[in-house]
């Protein structure tokens, strides 16, 4: 409606035309003039009766990286680049702001620290742990060939990488250990190597040679309380490990088991001393029974082929002293059957009797040595005492291959690190 030629705001109606020619008013939104506080002119809105307000978060506080003092400012940041895991085959980088911090207890400005970076802060913790695994069943050089990367980077990605499983594995207490020695490299340079047997897994590695007193840095490392639950050690005939077993505030209340693949290891290295007698007694025509048949006389008879079989079945007819010292050496192995250690002990004296008159120096010596340690070797016979003795030897088996793997370590704490992680799990 217009009045006066002014138009009234409060009667006025928008109206449109449609194609019949017939005017239809449309409604407008109205404006609604802002409301006011009665005690403030500042033109800001009146919050709803019972409002709460949220303080906002505090900032963000600084740790520093070398120490770990905790501080609620920071000196400056600068923009840094961190290398993450590769999408296909693209490198992935992430960019972050890194703080640093004027640390009063270290004396300097340092850069922050931040749980999701690796040691090496050009690369991210879970890049670290991706190196780590390839690193466990791939040489160095080809995993750095393979990311791009430095081998000496590689490295220490890898350390990180086994330090955290350590870390996550915990200190062990055992109660079965096995120990042997490990050569490093040539010149008769040892290691000790201690495994809790029940666990499954390396725990110690360390020493400077195979002594006395390089085994008493394990128990120094274990701790008295923790010695004092070991029931069972299982060694070698080596006496300085027996000794240092035994000692007072080592684990004297242990139980000595001696290794039975050590002991038939001096039972091959008897049979092989036979037949070296033999070949040099022989001459002529009738050596040629005895030539090239050193893996079938040490092998056990039931892991032989036909044709191995059959050359020993030759050289039995032609030779009784190599006839009864295979059946002598292959049946000795009964003795870890037994369940008490009076039937084990009737079985060695029958093995002994059946020696007598043969002429076998070399299995008479053996007989000496088995009768100086039986209370290690009859311990098996007890229930409890049943370990798998086995352990101790595929131990130093994968180990080997580790080196042969690498080629050698030069870095001892290296070889360290891979060997207490051979057997955990992966991260």
């Amino acid at each position: 409606m217009i009045s006066g030629g002014k138009r009234s705001f409060s009667s006025r109606k928008n109206s449109s035309c449609f194609g019949d020619g017939k005017i239809q008013a449309t409604p407008r939104p109205v404006p609604i003039p802002r409301l006011r506080s009665s005690s403030q002119s500042s033109g800001r809105l009146r919050r709803s009766p019972g409002g709460r307000h949220y303080p906002s978060s505090p900032p963000k506080k600084t740790v520093c990286g070398v120490c770990g003092k905790v501080f609620r400012s920071h000196y400056d940041k600068r923009l840094r680049r961190a290398r993450d895991l590769s999408c296909g085959d693209k490198r992935v980088y992430l960019a972050y702001p890194l703080r640093r911090v004027q640390c009063s207890r270290c004396g300097g400005v340092k850069s922050e620290q931040l749980d999701w970076l690796a040691d090496n802060p050009l690369y991210t913790k879970r890049f670290a742990f991706f190196v780590g695994r390839r690193c466990r069943e791939t040489p160095i050089k080809d995993v750095a060939e393979e990311l791009f990367l430095d081998w000496h980077a590689v490295k220490e990605l890898d350390k990180q990488y086994m330090q955290e499983q350590l870390r996550r594995a915990g200190k062990p207490t055992p109660r079965v250990i096995g120990i042997d020695e490990l050569s490093i490299r040539q010149g008769h340079n040892y290691r000790i190597v201690v495994s809790d047997l029940e666990r499954g897994r390396p725990i110690w590695f360390g020493g400077k040679d195979r002594s006395e007193a390089s085994l008493d840095e394990f128990f120094a490392w274990l701790g008295p309380e923790k010695c004092g639950k070991i029931r069972l050690a299982v060694m070698d005939m080596w006496q300085p490990f027996r000794t240092a077993t035994l000692k007072e505030g080592n684990a004297p209340q242990a139980t000595i088991l001696y290794d039975k693949f050590h002991i038939l290891q001096h039972l091959g290295e008897a049979m092989d001393k036979v037949r070296k007698q033999e070949y040099a007694r022989l001459s002529g025509q009738e050596r040629r029974f005895i030539k090239g048949q050193r893996y079938n006389l040490l092998a056990s008879w039931g892991n032989l082929e036909t044709e191995g079989k059959s050359a020993l079945q030759l050289l039995f007819k032609v030779n009784k002293r190599l006839h009864t010292a295979y059946l002598l050496k292959d049946s000795f192995g009964q003795l870890w059957d037994y369940h008490h250690p009076g039937w084990a002990r009737r079985f060695f004296n029958q093995w002994r009797y059946a020696l007598r008159w043969q002429r076998l120096a070399p299995f008479e010596k053996f007989v000496r040595l088995v009768a100086t340690h039986w209370d290690g070797i009859e311990a098996y016979c007890h229930e409890e005492n049943k370990v798998p003795l086995g352990f101790v030897e595929g131990i130093n088996n994968k180990i080997r291959a580790i080196q042969r793997r690498a080629y050698g370590f030069r870095d001892e704490e290296y070889l360290r690190l891979k060997i207490l992680t051979c057997m955990l799990p992966k991260l």
